[in-house]
C-alpha cells in the first residue's frame, strides 16, 4: 500500500504535535508538515508541497478552517479534507461538509478513530462517524431513482426546509426565512429525518446532497 502524506492545520502548537505524533505511529501515513493556518497552507501547497490528506482545525485565525476548505475544494479538489474541531454544532459541521471536507472529527475523539477516519477517507472518499445512516454508504446512483422528492413523499414545505437546512442558518432562523415558529419547524424536522430515514441535521444533508436536491 502506498503511504498516503498529510499536512496538519492547527494553530495549537501542541495539538499539532500529537496529531502529528499519532500518524507518524500508521505505517501507511507520513506526515509532510505542520503549519498553523490556512495562509500558511497555502503557502506550501503553491511550493508544490501538495499532502493527499489535509487535517484541518475549522477555528483558527488568519484563515480558519471554512474558508481554506473552499479554497482547496475550488483549486485542489482532489485533496481530502479531515476537518477537526472541539465543535459538534451541526451548523458547524454542515458548512464544513458543503465547503468541501470529507469527513468530520472531534478532537474529543480515541486515537483509534482518527486511523479509523484516515482509512475511510482513504478508501471510501468520506468519513461521517455515527451521524450518518448507512443509507447514505450505500453509493446509491441517483439517476436511477424516479424523483426521490415523490419517492420519499416528501412536500414543497418540507422540501424548502431541506434546503435551507443545508445552510449553516439555526433552526429559529429557518423557522424565520419560512415565517412559521420554530414548532412548526421542529414538526417539519421530525417528519422530514423520518421521510428521509436519518438522525441528524448532518445526516438530512449529506442525503440531500447525495440525492441532489441542493447544489454544492
Amino acid at each position: 500500500m502506498t503511504t498516503k502524506t498529510i499536512a496538519i492545520v492547527d494553530d495549537h502548537e501542541l495539538m499539532a504535535k500529537a496529531l502529528s505524533g499519532l500518524v507518524q505511529k500508521y505505517e501507511e501515513y507520513e506526515v509532510l508538515y505542520e503549519v498553523s493556518n490556512g495562509k500558511e497552507l497555502i503557502q506550501r501547497i503553491k511550493l508544490k508541497m501538495i499532502p493527499d490528506i489535509v487535517m484541518l482545525d475549522i477555528n483558527m485565525p488568519e484563515m480558519d478552517g471554512y474558508e481554506t476548505a473552499l479554497w482547496l475544494k475550488n483549486n485542489y479538489p482532489e485533496i481530502k479534507i479531515l476537518a477537526l474541531s472541539m465543535n459538534d454544532k451541526e451548523e458547524s459541521i454542515v458548512k464544513m461538509l458543503r465547503n468541501g471536507a470529507s469527513g468530520y472529527l472531534l478532537k474529543g475523539c480515541k486515537p483509534h478513530e482518527l486511523k479509523q477516519a484516515l482509512d475511510s477517507i482513504v478508501q471510501k472518499g468520506f468519513y461521517y462517524t455515527e451521524y450518518i445512516t448507512s443509507q447514505l454508504i450505500k453509493s446509491l446512483n441517483p439517476d436511477s431513482l424516479q424523483n426521490p422528492l415523490d419517492q420519499m413523499g416528501l412536500n414543497e414545505r418540507e422540501t424548502n426546509f431541506i434546503k435551507l437546512s443545508c445552510s449553516d442558518l439555526t433552526y429559529v432562523e429557518i423557522a424565520d426565512k419560512m415565517c412559521v415558529s420554530p414548532r412548526t419547524v421542529d414538526g417539519y424536522r421530525e417528519s422530514v429525518f423520518q421521510k428521509m430515514n436519518v438522525k441528524s441535521r448532518v445526516g438530512m444533508v449529506l442525503e440531500a446532497i447525495r440525492l441532489k436536491l441542493v447544489e454544492l
